[in-house]
Parts: structure tokens; C-alpha cells; sequence
């Protein structure tokens, strides 16, 4: 079982910046891929970005070159920087983890874009 706990979400201006972070329960060693999620009102959720263990990074156009994921083994949390927030960014951002076979998912944390 996988634990995950979002941080880092809140208001922000369009242009502005905040990062989320992700952490797990266990070390993220085990953890194959770790990626972002978003779902806006009324849409369905959608992948934003992912990291496999190895480094491999793959994004969503709408959030390429803005969006950078990472992930730290040492403190098994993972990150996503997000710069140059567009107000079509305004969503719940969830954190996901495969891990033997399994996906989990974190609770999700409010990013609002608004001037």
C-alpha cells in the first residue's frame, strides 16, 4: 500500500509560479512511475505530467516547457514545478504512483489561476 499527500497548491496570479509536491509513504525506489494528474470543473481528469524511476519525463502539450516534474529518492517525494500559470491551468492536481502492478492516487490539491 501507497500513501501519497499533496502540497503546494493555492492562488496564483497568470504568470506566476507554484510548485506541488508528493509525498509517499515508502521509498520511491520501488515506485516505477510517478506522474500529476489534473481535472477541471465539468471535465475529466487528465494526465499533466509523469517521471519513470529512471528520469524519463513525459508532459502534456498544453503544459510543455511551462511544467517541469521531478522526483527526489532521498526524501521519496516527487514535484512538479509549474511557471508562466495560465488561468485554463485552474484544477485539482492529483499525485499517482505504479508500483508492482498497483496505481494509487493522492487526495488532490486546489490550483486556482486568477488575477
Amino acid at each position: 500500500q501507497v500513501q501519497l499527500v499533496e502540497s503546494g497548491g493555492g492562488l496564483a496570479q497568470p504568470g506566476g509560479s507554484l510548485r506541488l509536491s508528493c509525498a509517499a509513504s515508502v521509498s520511491i525506489r520501488s515506485i516505477s512511475v510517478m506522474g500529476w494528474y489534473r481535472q477541471a470543473p465539468g471535465k475529466q481528469r487528465e494526465a499533466v505530467a509523469t517521471v519513470t524511476n529512471g528520469g524519463t519525463t513525459t508532459y502534456a502539450n498544453s503544459v510543455k516547457g511551462r511544467f517541469t516534474i521531478s522526483r527526489d529518492n532521498a526524501v521519496n517525494t516527487a514535484y512538479l514545478q509549474m511557471n508562466s500559470l495560465k488561468p485554463e491551468d485552474t484544477a485539482v492536481y492529483y499525485c499517482t504512483a505504479w508500483r508492482t502492478g498497483n496505481n494509487y492516487w493522492g487526495q488532490g490539491t486546489q490550483v486556482t489561476v486568477s488575477s
